[in-house]
């Protein structure tokens, strides 16, 4: 018997990768990998949970071009003004920035 059982996991699936990587085609397009979830996005900003934390995206004319969730794959594109990865321990800059996002 070869083959591995996953534990948690329906049959026939494979575990998802901790791997995270991003990729960005002339400020447009963006492929990521390793997502968990998408909290929330409209035309200016996506907040993603990655393997390596929440990253938000901010642009004009942003949309979701491919979205699987089984594998963690995020395509998005529209004109992209900047990334940054949100630390959650970073106290009152987080909260402020979170506060400014659910409002």
């Amino acid at each position: 018997m070869d083959q591995q059982y996953d534990f948690g996991r329906p049959m026939g699936h494979e575990r998802r990768s901790k791997e995270h990587d991003v990729t960005m085609r002339n400020r447009k397009t963006l492929d990521i990998t390793g997502v968990k979830q998408v909290e929330s996005f409209d035309n200016e900003e996506f907040l993603l949970e990655t393997e390596m934390g929440f990253l938000s995206i901010r642009g004009r004319n942003l949309h979701m071009k491919n979205l699987n969730v089984e594998e963690g794959l995020v395509s998005i594109e529209g004109k992209i003004f900047d990334m940054v990865y949100l630390e959650q321990g970073q106290g009152e800059k987080s909260k402020g920035f979170f506060g400014k996002l659910f409002k």
